[in-house]
């Protein structure tokens, strides 16, 4: 029946053997899921918090646009305005500089 030795000592072994390889994998299981479920809360409260596109705005009188950012970028400055898309395209055909660090040029598909 299924190839198993056929005494006691060596079932209660194997059985032993495999309790504890079920409960390795039960706490890996786990594991997994509780890094997918917070991967998965970091993603949401990362789109919830940060606009995609913000346009960096300088000093001055009409505070006009320095750098154009994708959202959540650290290098974007405290005078900031939330953008959309085609207003990200068309600051940085303007000439507003892209930053450098987060590249929305590249995430625009601008070649500059």
């Amino acid at each position: 029946m299924y190839d198993l030795p056929p005494d006691l000592d060596r079932l209660r072994t194997l059985r032993t053997w495999y309790a504890m390889w079920l409960g390795r994998i039960d706490q890996a299981i786990k594991q997994a899921e509780g890094e997918q479920a917070t991967q998965q809360r970091l993603e949401q409260q990362r789109a919830e918090a940060a606009p995609d596109w913000v346009v960096e705005l300088g000093i001055g009188q009409g505070a006009p646009p320095v750098d154009v950012h994708i959202g959540g970028c650290h290098m974007a400055g405290k005078r900031r305005q939330t953008i959309n898309r085609e207003q990200a395209i068309q600051l940085i055909n303007q000439g507003v500089n892209p930053c450098t660090h987060c590249r929305p040029d590249t995430e625009l598909g601008i070649l500059g």
